[in-house]
């Protein structure tokens, strides 16, 4: 059993990764990453006025919790776009991770699986260590780790649906197919679903609403930090079986039973 999640050239203790978005406020975002113990937390660099250094941002209150900052490419609509926003983010001084998202569809936010790996191959070519947000496309998934990305990060289920993982086997035969980390993003709900996950036996989980948006933020935070880190030992212990009958707890070999 592995004890660290290993990210290009970073090493986390933690396994899941968090959102700041959604938030009622600073000091909730703030009290909710300390309370979830992730390591690497993402940012939404449009949402970040990079061009006003003066005023305080998001990135600034994280700057206390020595997090590893995440910058991602949420709301890019083409690779073009995508491309941008992550130059920006290392112009910007926040290094050469990304998490690129590059959405298809605004009614669903599914993933343009196409343009996503147009702008890795672009990217990566720039030297960013890129984390992909992709559909639960098996075949993707290995075009992406032929590239060269850092880890594919497939969805569980529709961004922010809260539905859980809706395809436990795609995420299985991704799990197997590929040698780099797999980390499930988008769907999760409740604690129950992020140890579901992990139980799968992929590296970490990456959520944002489920947190942000739960009537008790901080609650919930440190609720999902206790599911990946239960999942996670779950999978290394070796569940049992699945039977369609019952087996009894205490062997009945050499147990003398009258039958009635």
């Amino acid at each position: 059993m592995s004890d660290t999640l290993v990210i290009g050239s970073y090493t986390f203790a933690s396994r899941l990764i968090v959102g700041t978005g959604k938030y009622r406020n600073n000091q909730e975002m703030v009290a909710a990453l300390k309370a979830s113990g992730a390591e690497m937390v993402t940012v939404a660099i449009a949402r970040v006025n990079l061009d006003a250094p003066q005023e305080k941002t998001i990135i600034d209150h994280l700057k206390e919790g020595n997090y590893t900052i995440l910058p991602n490419t949420a709301g890019a609509y083409t690779a073009k776009d995508a491309i941008r926003i992550a130059r920006l983010a290392r112009s910007a001084g926040l290094g050469d991770l990304i998490k690129l998202e590059v959405i298809g569809d605004q009614k669903t936010l599914l993933p343009d699986t196409h343009a996503l790996l147009e702008a890795t191959a672009v990217l990566l070519k720039e030297g960013f260590t890129v984390m992909p947000y992709t559909s639960d496309d098996l075949i993707v998934a290995k075009r992406l780790e032929d590239l060269g990305v850092a880890c594919v990060m497939p969805l569980a289920s529709p961004i922010g649906s809260g539905r859980g993982i809706q395809n436990s086997l795609n995420i299985r035969f991704i799990k197997e197919a590929v040698k780099c980390p797999v980390i499930v993003d988008a769907g999760v709900g409740t604690a129950s679903d992020a140890a579901k996950c992990m139980e799968l036996g992929v590296d970490g989980v990456l959520m944002n609403t489920a947190i942000a948006c739960a009537d008790d933020p901080v609650l919930m935070a440190e609720a999902m930090r206790e599911a990946v880190s239960a999942g996670r030992k779950a999978y290394c212990a070796g569940r049992i079986p699945q039977k369609d009958y019952a087996v009894a707890s205490s062997p009945q070999e050499g147990l003398k039973v009258e039958k009635q």
